[in-house]
């Protein structure tokens, strides 16, 4: 492959590297980063890639750059957190017990409400995507990448048959955490128990209009996720999922 063809991927994956040590707190808040001339030749890339990802991470909340000062990394609550890439990055390696939580607690928050929304708003072209999604899910399984695609569908479907923008808003978010925490159960250990009936109970809820079937059904899916998640890290005993 030509430099020409790798040049656009170079700052992204300069960033992936720095965004994933910065959310580990491997590179801890108010730490420095190197230098343009310094970081560039260390890496040995271009000083323009180097600058092109340092301006990504600003972009996301991660570092701010001081006139004199440098580029040092942003406080937590200027992270854009549920940035999708933000969100790949922060459980690219081992992430804590407390992160697991957070990411579920996100989920158990927004989706079983979006599923009563959904249940009284989809459309029947959503439903035929939703369906679809799930058939596509049955055939791949979430152990191959077409079946995690396919999950990650069926959620932001969901999410947009809600009719609510602000919760339509937060659909790449969401499936990121979805396949998040299906790849990190993925990495933990073998996936016994099969998902898909639980989505199904969700989308025939939606399917008949019943907003309180649908909230119940989402509720259970999303808790017993967690417990697939969690049951595979023995240090992660007697994490809870609290949610009224």
């Amino acid at each position: 492959m030509s430099r020409t063809k790798q040049s656009p991927r170079i700052p992204a994956l300069i960033a992936a590297d720095l965004g994933a040590n910065i959310v580990s707190g491997r590179l801890k808040v108010g730490a420095m980063l190197d230098g343009e001339v310094e970081a560039s030749g260390q890496r040995q890339v271009s000083r323009s890639a180097y600058r092109e990802a340092v301006r990504i991470l600003r972009a996301k909340g991660l570092v701010e750059s001081r006139t004199k000062v440098g580029t040092m990394v942003s406080e937590i609550e200027k992270w854009h957190s549920l940035d999708p890439d933000v969100l790949r990055w922060m459980c690219s390696r081992d992430p804590t017990p407390q992160m697991l939580i957070s990411l579920f607690e996100l989920r158990i928050t927004v989706e079983p409400e979006a599923a009563a929304f959904a249940a009284q708003r989809r459309t029947q072209a959503q439903l035929y995507a939703m369906e679809d999604a799930l058939t596509e899910m049955e055939r791949e399984t979430v152990q191959t990448e077409k079946g995690r695609a396919a999950d990650r569908m069926f959620h932001r479907t969901l999410l947009a048959a809600s009719q609510n923008v602000f919760l339509a808003s937060l659909s790449s978010s969401v499936a990121a955490a979805v396949d998040l925490s299906t790849v990190f159960k993925q990495r933990t250990r073998r996936l016994t128990r099969d998902a898909v009936p639980d989505h199904w109970c969700v989308y025939r809820a939606i399917a008949v209009g019943d907003p309180k079937g649908a909230r119940k059904a989402m509720r259970h899916l999303v808790k017993s996720a967690f417990e697939d998640t969690t049951a595979g890290a023995p240090h992660r005993s007697g994490a809870n999922l609290s949610a009224p």
